[in-house]
C-alpha cells in the first residue's frame, strides 16, 4: 500500500477534520489544512508541530461555497508542498429543518455546501491527480446516505447521498489509473454538527471516530462505513427497514 505522505484536508478547524489531522500528524504526516476559521486553524497547527516536530503543516482559509477559492486554495497548498497525495474532501454542515416549514435559507445552506461546495472541491482535487497522474481522493458521505430521514436530516441526508453517488462516478472514471477515490461513511460521531443533540444511539467519542475514519482511510476501499460496529451491519438494516421505524428514530 501507497503511502500518503502529504494529506489536504478541507473544514479543518473543529470536528473530524481536526481530529484526521492530529491521528495523521502522529504518523508522520505532511499537512495541508484549510477552513473558514483561521484562528482554529493556527491554534491546531502549533499543536501539530508539538506533537510531531518533523512534519511540514500549511493554513490557509477556505469557504467551500467560494467556488474559484476552492480551486486557488487547492493549487496554493500544491505549489507550496510540491504534490499532494491525499485529499480529504470534509468541509460540511447539518443545518436544516422539514420542508416546507419555513427553512428554506438554512436547507438551501445545506444543499450548497455539502454537495456544490463538495463539487468544487472534486473538480479541483482530481485536476490535480490527473496532472500527477496519482493520488487519493477521499470524500465524506454519511449513513444517512442509504436512506431518506425526516425533519432536520431530510435534506443533510439527500446531500450524502448525492455525494455517495458523485465519489461512485468518479472511482468509475479513473478507474484501472494510478488513482484511487474513496467514500467514507460515519455513523454517529460526536462532533460540532452534532453536539446540541443528547440522545442519540451507538455515539463515539470524537477521537475513538476519527481513528476509525483514518483507519479506513488508509485501507483505501471504496466504500467504508464506520465505527465498523455497528455501522458495517447496520447501514444493511437501515436500506431495508419499513419507513414507519425511520419515523420513529429521527
Amino acid at each position: 500500500m501507497t503511502t500518503r505522505k502529504t494529506i489536504l484536508i478541507t473544514g479543518a478547524s473543529s470536528g473530524l477534520g481536526r481530529g484526521m489531522a492530529l491521528e495523521f500528524a502522529k504518523m508522520g504526516r505532511d499537512l495541508a489544512l484549510c477552513a473558514r476559521r483561521v484562528d482554529r486553524l493556527e491554534a491546531l497547527k502549533i499543536e501539530l508541530e508539538a506533537i510531531n516536530p518533523s512534519i511540514r503543516v500549511s493554513v490557509k482559509a477556505l469557504d467551500v461555497t467560494c467556488h474559484q477559492q476552492v480551486f486557488d486554495v487547492f493549487e496554493q497548498f500544491k505549489q507550496q508542498l510540491g504534490s499532494i497525495d491525499r485529499i480529504i474532501l470534509n468541509a460540511g454542515m447539518g443545518k436544516g429543518a422539514a420542508i416546507g416549514t419555513g427553512h428554506f435559507e438554512a436547507n438551501k445552506q445545506t444543499a450548497e455546501t455539502n454537495f456544490i461546495g463538495l463539487l468544487a472541491q472534486a473538480e479541483a482535487a482530481m485536476a490535480i491527480f490527473r496532472a500527477q497522474n496519482s493520488g487519493h481522493l477521499v470524500t465524506m458521505s454519511s449513513v444517512s446516505a442509504v436512506r431518506g430521514f425526516r425533519r432536520a436530516l431530510t435534506v443533510y441526508a439527500a446531500t450524502k447521498a448525492a455525494v455517495t453517488s458523485l465519489t461512485e462516478g468518479i472511482r468509475i472514471d479513473v478507474m484501472h489509473t494510478p488513482m484511487r477515490v474513496s467514500c467514507i461513511h460515519p455513523g454517529f460521531i460526536r462532533s460540532e454538527i452534532n453536539d446540541h443533540v443528547e440522545k442519540v444511539p451507538f455515539i463515539v467519542d470524537t477521537d475513538v471516530g476519527c481513528r476509525a475514519i483514518v483507519k479506513a482511510i488508509e485501507a483505501e476501499k471504496a466504500n467504508s462505513f464506520v465505527p465498523t460496529w455497528p455501522w458495517a451491519v447496520l447501514h444493511w438494516v437501515l436500506r431495508v427497514m419499513p419507513q414507519a421505524w425511520i419515523r420513529k428514530m429521527s
